[in-house]
């Protein structure tokens, strides 16, 4: 049973994640087609008991926090401070409602079960944590390895941390800030809270380092299905000094007619990228009876496609495209052609095959009245998407 109130979850993503490498904070480093930051709201958005997502960021993030989230309907991020302690503050600050969950974004991985352990506990006291065992032997360590440290009643502790909201304030503005604060519920202790342990999950490990993105990477993957899917794309020559192919502008005695610039290569591939993920074709989006369209870079449509099968979770593994054509010659401009569709999907081009042919001049093509194109591409999505 949802419990009466608003709940909110306060995802705290403010941090700079030096340690993980990789140029941008860990966050927002990608992990199976999405940030780590989307991974942790998608969890909390996906919950019954969470009526409110809302997002602490660094300053100067807005960029990357806006890259992360995609088209989720999200408020505005909330702009953090100097240290964890003072970006919850602010998100706490921000924020209303009877209970707040604090979570940490580089924790992507929250189970549903998790929460409804949390949420139970606050009806038994203000505070809950997730905890696990600690099952390493422990030992003081400095140039050599020191005393056993007993390991019988200690605990690690996760997030996301559950407060009743105005008491988690209140501790957190009565926080001297002389002592460093690991953690909420350190805090909330320190207020005189009383806090209660619940069960964690072993998929609730902080991401700190990069072999931690890439042990994530390796086990979403694993549990990804993947669907192939084909698309065949055909345009006629109409008067004109150029085609379009494959994002590509080559000079040739005609153009392709077409309601947008007719880049038969693209428009077939874009067909294959949607029916990976069942999402109609380039018509159902695209619909050539709107006039804006007319005279439209096919890129756009690619990229589109591209980016409805990210918003599933999605990672495109491999395309193929194959030019059927007399004239003009595609081999000459193969690399352009394989550089720029690898540069729209933001993939190696080793990932990229480009092919052509002829039909040993039979049919519309041999006869030179047009161009013809397939593509087949290769995606992962999460079971279920």
């Amino acid at each position: 049973m949802k419990p009466e109130g608003k709940t909110t979850a306060l995802i705290v993503a403010a941090g700079r994640g030096e340690r993980a490498g990789g140029g941008i904070p860990k966050q927002y480093a990608s992990v199976a087609g999405r940030a780590v930051l989307a991974h942790a709201i998608d969890a909390c958005m996906a919950h019954g008991g969470i009526d409110e997502v809302r997002v602490v960021i660094g300053e100067g993030q807005e960029a990357l926090y806006a890259q992360a989230i995609e088209d989720r309907s999200l408020p505005s991020p909330i702009i953090g401070g100097a240290e964890r302690r003072l970006s919850v503050l602010a998100g706490l600050e921000a924020i209303d409602g009877e209970r707040v969950l604090i979570h940490d974004a580089a924790r992507p991985f929250l189970p549903a079960a998790v929460i409804d352990r949390l949420l139970a506990a606050l009806d038994e006291a203000p505070g809950a944590v997730p905890v696990l065992p600690v099952v390493d032997t422990l030992a003081q360590a400095d140039t050599a390895l020191g005393d056993i440290v007993p390991r019988d009643g200690v605990v690690r502790v996760q997030t996301p941390q559950a407060f009743h909201t105005h008491a988690i304030l209140a501790a957190h503005r009565a926080w001297d800030g002389a002592r460093p604060a690991t953690d909420d519920a350190q805090i909330a202790r320190a207020a005189g809270l009383s806090v209660l342990p619940v069960t964690g999950d072993r998929l609730l490990e902080k991401l700190t380092y990069a072999e931690d993105i890439e042990a994530a990477e390796r086990r979403l993957r694993a549990t990804m299905i993947s669907r192939t899917a084909l698309g065949y794309d055909v345009h006629a020559f109409a008067e004109g000094d150029h085609v379009w192919l494959g994002g590509i502008r080559i000079p040739h005695g005609q153009s392709l007619a077409g309601h947008s610039d007719a880049d038969v290569a693209l428009h077939a591939l874009t067909d294959a990228l949607l029916g990976t993920i069942g999402d109609g074709d380039i018509g159902t989006h695209f619909p050539p009876s709107d006039p804006q369209w007319k005279g439209a870079a096919s890129w756009r449509f690619l990229v589109h496609a591209r980016d409805l099968i990210r918003a599933r979770g999605g990672v495109i593994d491999h395309v193929d495209v194959t030019i059927v054509c007399e004239a003009p010659k595609v081999g000459p401009h193969r690399p352009a052609i394989r550089s720029r569709i690898a540069e729209l999907l933001e993939m190696a081009e080793g990932d990229i095959s480009i092919k052509a042919t002829t039909t040993e001049r039979l049919g519309f093509t041999g006869r030179r009245e047009g161009i013809a194109a397939q593509a087949a591409a290769t995606v992962r999505l999460p079971q279920g998407g």
